[in-house]
């Protein structure tokens, strides 16, 4: 789902978003919304209150509003961003590869924070899954990319 998503808005020293196949920054479908139709395209926000934006690297869903959760992501290049705690789901953190994150902070953008050269996720691999698959996903997942 990720594979070519291009990242679609840097604010340097805050964030880089990423995760909308449109490019446009209101694109993308949850999990739920590819296997069950639009109704279920957002899921609810699962903010953790002790989960905090402290470090460069924090991974957390992109939604302007409340409980709009579908495929947008956000990954943190400042630190002590406290004007995003208690608002977005937190559900990682880059442990690898702070460098490359570094190198999309400094990319040249126009005043709304789109990147003059596309930046892209070139492909996507899961390395481990200790969850299991609901059935109607084997039909969204490609045989390879």
């Amino acid at each position: 789902y990720y594979n070519n998503c291009i990242f679609h808005n840097i604010q340097r020293n805050f964030i880089v978003q990423t995760g909308d196949p449109t490019a446009t920054g209101k694109g993308g479908s949850s999990i739920y919304g590819q296997m069950y139709g639009e109704q279920a395209r957002f899921f609810d926000d699962e903010v953790k209150p002790y989960l905090k934006h402290k470090l460069k690297g924090m991974v957390g869903m992109a939604s302007p509003v409340k409980n709009a959760n579908a495929s947008q992501f956000y990954i943190t290049t400042g630190e002590e961003l406290n004007s995003l705690d208690g608002k977005h789901t937190l559900f990682g953190q880059v442990s690898e590869g702070l460098d490359i994150l570094m190198s999309i902070n400094e990319a040249f953008c126009d005043d709304s924070g789109r990147p003059y050269q596309n930046i892209r996720i070139r492909h996507t691999i899961i390395l481990d899954d200790p969850f299991e698959d609901p059935g109607e996903l084997g039909a969204l997942i490609p045989p390879q990319s």
